[in-house]
């Protein structure tokens, strides 16, 4: 029983790990935060709390001290550095826009109230900002037009080293319809960030994107033709992950993009891999056209027949085939019901039905009362005029038709031929793209304050890590301690899925239930009175015993008048029968 009851224990505490499971991230949060090396966690005690505590230790010196919750811990921001490599890395924490150009420039095929980029940027800390000291750039207005670049420590050339680029997000109202991705703007001489526009050449254009239910994660690369020197765009395929959470939860995350030179990607939130792929065999439309085009000016002849069947030329149709005869037929076998009331309509005009006052017969015409179903019929099988029901007609066959053939002359589905293509090329190096000089922010948004933070464009994967632990780590272990408890984090889950109330209160009720059935409503027998045993003749206990006693005295005797000469034997055998007496009862004990 103590088994069974351990057993129902560890099932209780099973399913209620299980159900922590989906809301139980905030601890994980916090020790991945604070374990980065430059992450400076500081325990300060209220002191509130400290002065209260010496007023009571005055007045009170008996009285017990108040138990004192543990205060939360504290992450200090400190802004980062950037260590090895880098082309830009920028973390707003000066407060201004230093370095920042603000497009003065209007966008074309638009209306004019629109056309123009007046969006507002900042430069500020987050509504609800975890970290003090922590600042980035907002873009503040609602349905504007923004656009914001700067340029890089020096152009950047596609040779054999990879490109990192990562920035950071946080959707601090939601967001409706709008972006939040980045364009490295391609190096030309006439490169204007006065006059940046949609239109502004680039190299690649990075990051999240959401309107309606849509939510993308863009990587694209503006590829250059070899033979024609056109460009034309090439987007990665979707990513396989759920990406609808990095719109929706208000948390910072970091985005990341890895180019590699032997034409590989990567593309990362929060350090996770959520895409990746070839840029020979990933993009659309492909980085290179195909070897053979269909020809444009071939034409299927006149005569070609693409039909596989055909109806039979030599089929006849039967002579006693009837077109003619109907689908369904009256059931001659049926039998009008008894009780059925010819003369009676099956609706009647409703008695108590008055005619309006503002009834006008010149405007509404003549009056009549609403029909309603004729009472006189409710206890009859039907009213009205009985009609014989309907059957299928077992001669009807429907319109004849030829059955079908193969075709003896059927040429196949007719394709144009095939010519090599004049525009075809082989590139087999498309991460050799366009240098790039500067990034910029060229957004619309229905959702203001967008925060953006710590853009960093490397060709060193671990200076980008390095940057991202010094940066976005902080931001990680700070809205981790703030993650509300346990218990909150429950509630809170079950409000958005109610469903997880059935959860818990299985996870509670079913093994306290289980265990008072097992444990608590056992059948005990009950003793008997010695008048109940008088009144079935059952022997009592003491009776019961000494009868099987003497039945197996009276079995003994025989065999020990057989085993007398053996007497001596028998002694010497008995240890041995005992030993083995004792490990049959071992080995019962285990197995029970």
């Amino acid at each position: 029983m103590n088994q069974r009851v351990g057993l129902f224990v560890l099932l209780a505490a099973g399913l209620l790990c299980l159900s922590l499971g989906p809301v139980s991230r905030a601890d994980d949060l916090v020790e991945d935060g604070l374990d980065g090396d430059d992450a400076d966690v500081e325990d300060e005690m209220d002191l509130s709390l400290a002065e209260d505590e010496d007023l009571e230790d005055d007045v009170q010196d008996e009285a017990p001290p108040a138990p004192k919750t543990p205060p939360s811990p504290q992450v200090t921001y400190k802004a980062p550095e950037p260590k090895g490599e880098h082309f830009i890395a920028e973390s707003f924490d000066k407060g201004t826009l230093d370095g920042w150009i603000l497009s003065n420039a209007k966008k074309d095929d638009a209306d004019e109230e629109i056309a123009k980029y007046d969006g507002k940027w900042a430069v500020e800390e987050m509504k609800d900002s975890k970290l003090p000291g922590d600042k980035g750039l907002v873009l503040k207005s609602r349905a504007k037009h923004h656009a914001i670049s700067a340029h890089l420590l020096r152009p950047f050339t596609f040779e054999t080293m990879p490109l990192v680029i990562q920035y950071e997000v946080n959707f601090q109202s939601g967001i409706d319809c709008g972006g939040a991705y980045v364009k490295l703007l391609t190096e030309t001489p006439d490169l204007d960030l006065d006059q940046f526009v949609d239109k502004t050449p680039y190299t690649i254009m990075f990051g999240p994107d959401k309107c309606g239910e849509d939510y993308k994660l863009h990587f694209i690369f503006r590829h250059k033709n070899p033979k024609t020197g056109e460009y034309e765009e090439k987007h990665a395929k979707k990513p396989d992950a759920d990406l609808r959470t990095y719109f929706t939860d208000k948390k910072t995350h970091l985005y990341t993009l890895v180019v590699n030179s032997d034409n590989s990607f990567e593309v990362l939130v929060d350090q996770t891999v959520v895409n990746s792929g070839n840029l020979l065999t990933d993009m659309t439309p492909a980085v290179n056209p195909t070897a053979e085009i269909e020809d444009p000016d071939d034409h299927k002849p006149e005569d070609w027949d693409e039909r596989a069947k055909i109806q039979d030329p030599d089929s006849v149709k039967p002579e006693d085939w009837d077109e003619d005869a109907p689908a369904q037929i009256p059931d001659e076998s049926a039998v009008k019901p008894d009780g059925w009331l010819d003369d009676e309509p099956e609706y009647i005009g409703d008695p108590d039905a008055i005619k309006p006052e503002d009834w006008d017969e010149d405007m509404d015409g003549e009056w009549e009362a609403p029909q309603i179903p004729n009472p006189a019929c409710e206890t009859a099988p039907g009213c009205g005029t009985w009609k014989r029901p309907m059957i299928d007609n077992p001669n009807y066959k429907g319109k004849w038709k030829p059955p079908m053939i193969d075709n003896p002359n059927y040429q196949g589905v007719w394709k144009p031929r095939k010519i090599p293509n004049p525009a075809y090329f082989e590139d087999l190096h498309p991460y050799k793209m366009s240098p790039f000089s500067a990034l910029g922010l060229e957004l619309w948004s229905m959702t203001p304050d967008i925060f953006f933070d710590n853009f960093f464009i490397t060709n060193d994967r671990n200076a980008a890590e390095r940057w991202a632990s010094d940066s976005w780590g902080l931001k990680k272990a700070a809205e981790g301690a703030a993650e509300p408890g346990l218990a909150a984090q429950m509630l809170s889950a079950a409000e958005e899925r109610p469903w997880l109330w059935v959860v818990y209160v299985l996870t509670v009720a079913l093994p306290l239930i289980l265990i008072f059935v097992f444990c608590c409503t056992g059948k005990k027998k009950s003793s008997a009175s010695p008048a109940e045993y008088k009144k079935t003749d059952e022997p009592q206990p003491d009776v019961k015993e000494e009868e099987e006693e003497e039945e197996e005295e009276a079995e003994e005797a025989p065999k020990a008048e057989k085993s007398s000469p053996d007497t001596e034997k028998s002694e010497d055998e008995e240890p041995a029968e005992e030993e083995e007496d004792e490990e049959k009862e071992n080995t019962a004990d285990e197995e029970s």
